[in-house]
């Protein structure tokens, strides 16, 4: 079985990161106002290369255009930057973004062509961000009915045109973010066949959910799953306008990828991705956690015992002997994203960035149960 392995560790929590297109490179925030960027280096170790300065607050969205090498991040002071490299003088180039917010910007995300972004905020709104070739700066529209509170995640579906979005009003909704003159026309889909600009293609609120926390369109966008608060995990079918609704006994979960059509994993407060799979009929059902932790080889009774052996010939209290976990991550996992056709990676309040294999035999195992 393959082991997950910790990329990078650092001594506090990471409220943002993203890699670049080959992954040579990271960009993360350790929950300042500063991006740092860690290259990967010949002795397959990860330096740190760059400090973006350019925020005033906690930066709480980056993420890296695969097709043009652009960074973009937002942050708590409502602004938001367009990063570009200049090799000549080995330095990032900051682009102001006015995004015309008057909340704290929560999530940003390139679209899949890398043409525009979107900026999620406590403004009750989505930025939807395009450059603006007549007047060289890049311009912001809002996304704002039917949102009612902060907008805590979003995801582009692959079409490039429908945005997804996970909401403090315990809903998760579909939106047009359609540009005319950028855009082209997108084809039919179960989502909709015309789909101008802030058209509502979806608004998804299950009784008692919660917060959705995060959302994520299917590999084929013919799907969309997100997480709430209540701990449960949903699958909405646009064709038939059905919500599958998953509970679980885990604590509140926080972010959602899809490895295929199939198979879905999570992350939140237990520390541990957990997988959900389907049948392929529209059941889906909890299948484990990914990361069971270290096993114990001795009995529970002769373990406590050991215990407090231990306590008593060091003079300790139990207070200062349960700080490690027996999983990999040692906090809540926040954030989830692809690596690779193979891989993802999760971070967390632990300020490890942790690498799993997708096709590994523990999720064999697990769907298979």
């Amino acid at each position: 079985m393959t082991n997950p392995q910790v990329l990078l560790s650092l001594p506090g929590p990471v409220s943002a990161f993203a890699f670049n297109a080959d992954r040579s490179q990271v960009a993360l925030c350790p929950n300042t106002n500063e991006v740092h960027i860690y290259a990967l280096d010949a002795g397959n170790s990860w330096t740190l290369t760059h400090t973006l300065t350019s925020h005033t607050a906690l930066v709480t969205g980056i993420d890296w255009a695969p097709s043009t090498n652009r960074l973009v991040t937002c942050s708590q002071d409502r602004n938001g930057y367009v990063w570009s490299f200049d090799a000549q003088n080995n330095q990032w180039d900051p682009a102001l973004v006015l995004l015309r917010i008057n909340r704290s910007a929560t999530h940003v995300r390139w679209s899949p062509k890398g043409d525009k972004f979107a900026v999620a905020s406590g403004a009750k709104c989505v930025s939807v961000c395009y450059f603006d070739q007549d007047n060289d700066w890049w311009v912001a529209k809002h996304l704002k009915k039917p949102l009612r509170s902060t907008v805590l995640r979003i995801a582009w579906h692959p079409n490039n045109v429908l945005l997804a979005a996970a909401g403090a009003d315990n809903r998760a909704r579909v939106l047009s973010a359609f540009i005319k003159g950028l855009d082209a026309k997108p084809a039919p889909s179960p989502w909709g066949d015309r789909l101008p600009f802030g058209t509502i293609c979806a608004d998804i609120g299950p009784d008692g959910c919660g917060w959705v926390h995060d959302v994520a369109f299917s590999p084929d966008g013919n799907a969309l799953a997100f997480v709430a608060h209540d701990s449960s995990f949903y699958v909405y079918y646009p064709a038939t306008a059905q919500v599958i609704a998953v509970p679980t006994m885990l604590l509140p979960l926080l972010g959602v990828m899809w490895l295929n059509d199939t198979e879905v994993v999570a992350v939140g407060h237990d520390c541990t991705p957990v997988l959900f799979v389907s049948s392929g009929n529209g059941e889906w059902r909890y299948a484990g956690k990914i990361d069971e932790g270290k096993k114990s080889n001795t009995s529970h009774g002769n373990s406590a015992l050991a215990k407090f052996r231990a306590m008593d010939s060091r003079a300790t209290t139990q207070a200062n002997q349960d700080t490690e976990l027996t999983t990999v991550h040692q906090n809540s996992i926040t954030l989830i994203q692809p690596y690779s056709p193979t891989h993802y990676v999760t971070t967390g309040i632990d300020g490890k960035i942790v690498l799993w294999h997708s096709l590994d035999e523990a999720l064999k195992r697990l769907a298979l149960a």
